[in-house]
């Protein structure tokens, strides 16, 4: 069972109040107790570009997937034979893989790495991996609260890796009550799987109730 973190010493702001802005605060630190109270307020963090501070964010169309609602196309399906699948064995790797700096728009900063390895090794932190012939070729993670599993990142080496790895996540989530899989923003690759937009006010009620039910069986036992 996930392990609780001493308590932060910041007070997040309510995002409901937060106006049209996608940032509602600046600053804090990277430490288990911020980062779960964040996600449990509605918030992730992501610095500011250019060099920015530390930022966090609550957009005010959000991104989620809802999990009776994924997109399988018959591609994805062989794809899904074809790829072996893992949870937690490879977080680090699964990690590095969305971090690396090849890639455009790249966020993820080596303190944002140890903060999540940090939450990894709480038990709060999760990532799936995708493997082909033993070579890991894509995955994701995030943060799970309850029936909540919060995206950070995924990645993909070999066409549908990453796509295989949301089928795999939704698969997860589905039995718990009142699942949310949060993506943050919406994007077209998610939109062809599912992904919708949601209000702010529409966010925050749905992470209310996930908050609410309990772990999924699969996270519980890591």
């Amino acid at each position: 069972m996930p392990l609780e973190p001493a308590l932060t010493r910041w007070v997040f702001p309510n995002p409901a109040q937060a106006g049209t802005d996608d940032v509602v605060a600046i600053g804090a630190d990277l430490e288990p107790g911020t980062l779960l109270a964040a996600y449990r307020t509605g918030l992730f963090p992501m610095y500011l570009p250019d060099g920015g501070p530390l930022a966090w964010w609550s957009p005010v169309r959000r991104g989620i997937l809802p999990v009776d609602g994924l997109l399988v196309s018959r591609s994805l399906r062989r794809s899904i034979r074809r790829f072996e699948w893992s949870v937690d064995e490879a977080f680090d790797d699964v990690v590095a893989g969305c971090a690396d700096p090849s890639r455009p728009h790249g966020w993820i900063t080596p303190d944002i790495t140890l903060a999540y390895r940090e939450l990894h090794r709480l038990g709060h932190a999760h990532s799936i991996e995708v493997w082909e012939s033993g070579r890991l070729v894509g995955g994701l993670y995030g943060v799970n609260l309850g029936g909540l599993f919060a995206g950070e990142s995924m990645f993909h080496m070999v066409a549908d890796a990453s796509k295989v790895a949301l089928f795999h996540l939704v698969e997860i989530m589905s039995p718990t009550d009142d699942p949310l899989v949060d993506t943050q923003w919406q994007t077209d690759h998610l939109a062809s799987l599912g992904g919708i937009e949601v209000s702010r006010e529409d966010y925050l009620h749905r992470l209310a109730v996930a908050l609410r039910s309990p772990i999924p069986e699969a996270l519980a036992e890591r």
